[in-house]
């Protein structure tokens, strides 16, 4: 019998969520299972027949059971509904009768069709890779259906109809279920081209099909990394250099070895690990571990010298990044010049779900359970530590809790340290976790990289903008990976995207970057470089705004006048938010756009400054322009989580170092918004016949410098140094 997680029914789902009393609640603690024969499959009849699977992508039961298979993962973002909402329309399936599973490791069945050759999730891909094969693959499984009642009733396939999972034939009033079509469907060659559906006849997309995970996270069957139990199952802890780029020098173990349940200490390229029977005896090993490090060529700079040294780099020569006419000359020959810096720490990702994966090693092969985000790249990684072939990795993709980037390495980090441990225990086929703490996650490093943006501008007589000249200061994410390759003439894209792409017409503009290289390990975070870059472009747009004297609305809607989309959510947003109309004192409404991952937003955010300081948003309105809306409150639920991540980051997120340690430890000191924090917000979202684009990060871009230009409007107090505390204003 093959392994796979269990997956409860929608009865069994609903049986639950009535009471199913002891037996139920004794199921939420088993976490991984050997999943049983179906009772419809032992009962042999109908649904003991292979089921019809006409693609890579989609399964359909003699039971009438559909299973469409993600090659993205679901770590909260609702990849698992909108991907099967787009397979789901134009097969006309019953969406009652929808479940999804998600795909093995397999690049060249599942690969993201935006990275090339590699499948995985990232850059707000999912959607947009996916629509067109998705809608081809539910297109042609319903093509052969149809074929296949066309054929058993001796029909023209024109005279039929599919509703639900059912195909109908109205002139002799016969019907047939998907189901029961199976069969003699899977016969059928699979047709080279269909016909897809008209937008107008969408009855899924656009509209409000529920979540396909909400069930299962209810009731506590899904099943994350953090959940998988097996029997045997080993739990890892490591111990990491407390500087990076320092290295185990010697170590001894001998308190951690006598401690009940410690199975074993073993030391892997990533410092010394205890295995035991449990977390609480892998975690109490692990402190009673004694270690003696070898910092000497650890990086031991502080984050005020870093900054320091990002500063002088910003008076010194760069690589151009764009270059349009000459905005030195046009700087200098201005009538009014503006200038202004802005600082930008490092920060962690902190999701809700530290890092973790099972490994099961053997001398055949690697057996993998995690919420993996990049599939092709841990699978090369795990084989290479391994001494394996990347054929013999298996990796069963779980649902993670959170990553906004950080699953998506391409050092594998999390999972080469398991398979290490793994290997150094004996690789015999005992199951280890490997299990980070939150302690591990916020000083494990891969942050957000910490930025300096010098800018000047300048102005006519008539208020024009004439000259714009912006450098970026900070560490390059893709050197020295397997994206480096992406690097153009020393500029990394990631470092620059949403201010060399601004979509401002500006006649004279020059963006810089200066690349600086740390010891500390940087790894791209929610939106990317527009996680930076709008802030500045934006903050920076408003303050030269002022200098000319006019609304930032009307300012910013006059340079976007050549790019219709994002002017349309620029004017939304602020008719919705009825920007303009008076607001007591202490209060002010900023407002920001930009545009990631081509999905376009705007937001206006109503902030309140008490007399101490004290930050409060009160509001925020948010426009988006996705293309075709594919879940409408999964956009809206993304356009909110994001703002509430670029929340975090604005008034609270830092990651600092003294002496090359890192000073945070856990949520106390590496806060992250609180409910009572969370504004109200209102979404809203631009119709549209474009191709979709992604929602999970763009949300995240304007919030920053709406709130910033909110507490100008409100104070006349400009912020520059993130978070907003460290700026001089307070949040609560």
């Amino acid at each position: 019998m093959t392994s796979r997680l269990y997956s409860p029914s929608r009865a069994d789902r609903r049986e639950f969520l009535k009471g199913a009393g002891a037996a139920a609640v004794s199921a939420l603690t088993i976490g991984f299972e050997w999943a049983a024969p179906s009772k419809a499959a032992a009962a042999g009849g109908a649904s003991s027949l292979p089921p019809f699977a006409p693609n890579a992508f989609v399964r359909i039961g003699a039971d009438d059971s559909i299973t469409i298979i993600s090659k993205h993962i679901e770590m909260g973002q609702g990849s698992y509904t909108g991907l099967a909402t787009i397979l789901a329309e134009e097969l006309d399936a019953d969406w009652a009768r929808v479940q999804v599973e998600s795909a093995p490791a397999d690049a060249s069945r599942y690969a993201n069709l935006i990275f090339g050759t590699i499948q995985g999730t990232g850059g707000s891909s999912a959607i947009a890779n996916s629509w067109a094969q998705l809608r081809d693959a539910g297109a042609k499984a319903r093509a052969m259906l149809l074929t296949a009642a066309s054929n058993q009733w001796r029909v023209p396939v024109s005279e039929l109809t599919v509703d639900k999972s059912v195909i109908y034939h109205a002139a002799s009033k016969r019907q047939a279920t998907f189901g029961s079509l199976v069969k003699s469907a899977a016969a059928l060659p699979v047709p080279s081209t269909v016909q897809l559906k008209n937008p107008d006849n969408f009855t899924l997309i656009g509209h409000l099909p529920p979540r396909v995970d909400v069930p299962a996270k209810c009731n506590g069957t899904a099943q994350f990394t953090i959940d998988v139990e097996m029997p045997g199952m080993l739990v890892a802890l490591l111990k990491r250099p407390p500087l990076f780029g320092a290295t185990v020098k010697s170590f001894d173990d001998s308190a951690a070895g006598k401690l009940p349940g410690v199975v074993k200490v073993v030391q892997v390229a990533g410092g010394v690990a205890v295995v035991a029977k449990s977390f609480w005896a892998a975690k109490q090993g692990r402190d009673a571990l004694k270690i003696e490090w070898d910092d000497s060529k650890a990086e031991k700079r502080s984050s005020a010298a870093l900054m320091e040294e990002y500063r002088r780099l910003a008076d010194q020569p760069a690589a151009s990044a764009r270059k349009e006419g000459d905005a030195r000359k046009a700087i200098d020959a201005a009538t009014h010049k503006i200038s202004a810096s802005y600082e930008f720490p490092y920060l962690a990702h902190a999701p809700m779900e530290p890092l973790d994966a099972v490994v099961k090693l053997d001398a055949n092969g690697c057996e993998i359970w995690t919420g993996d985000q990049f599939q092709t790249l841990d699978q090369a990684n795990a084989a290479h530590t391994a001494g394996l072939d990347p054929k013999q990795v298996i990796i069963h993709t779980l649902y993670a809790g959170g990553s906004f980037g950080r699953r998506a390495n391409v050092f594998s980090d999390y999972i080469v340290e398991a398979v290490s441990i793994a290997k150094a225990f004996g690789a015999d086929g005992t199951p280890i976790k490997l299990q980070w703490t939150r302690e591990d996650d916020i000083h494990g490093g891969l942050y957000r990289p910490m930025y300096f943006h010098k800018l000047e501008a300048g102005l006519n007589a008539q208020g024009d903008l004439t000259g714009w000249h912006q450098v970026i200061v900070g560490q390059s994410i893709m050197a020295g990976g397997a994206f480096a390759g992406m690097i153009k003439d020393g500029i990394d894209p990631t470092s620059v995207e949403g201010a060399a792409t601004m979509a401002y017409s500006i006649p004279n503009i020059a963006v810089d970057l200066s690349t600086t290289t740390t010891g500390v390990p940087v790894l791209w975070w929610r939106v990317v470089g527009s996680s930076h870059t709008t802030f500045a472009v934006e903050a920076f747009i408003d303050e030269v705004a002022h200098a000319a004297g006019v609304d930032g609305f009307t300012f910013r809607r006059k340079l976007l006048a050549h790019e219709p989309r994002m002017q349309a959510v620029l004017e939304l947003a602020a008719d919705k938010a009825g920007w303009g109309s008076p607001l007591p004192k202490g209060r002010g409404r900023g407002i920001a756009v930009g545009e990631a991952f081509k999905t376009y937003v705007a937001q206006v955010a109503e902030v309140s400054v008490d007399e101490a300081g004290a930050i409060k948003v009160e509001r925020v309105v948010c426009a988006v322009d996705c293309g075709i809306a594919i879940n409408p409150d999964i956009i809206r639920a993304q356009m909110e989580g994001g703002i509430g991540f670029g929340l975090s980051a604005a008034l609270h997120g830092a990651i600092t170092l003294k002496d090359g340690h890192v000073e945070q430890s856990n949520f106390n000191d590496y806060r992250v918004l609180r409910m009572n924090e969370m504004p109200r917000v209102e979404v809203h979202i631009v119709p549209s016949r474009e191709n979709p684009t992604g929602v999970g990060e763009p949300g995240v871009a304007p919030i920053g410098p709406a709130v910033a230009n909110a507490i100008f409007a409100a104070t006349g107090k400009r912020l520059h140094v993130f978070p907003f505390t460290k700026g001089g204003a307070e949040a609560p």
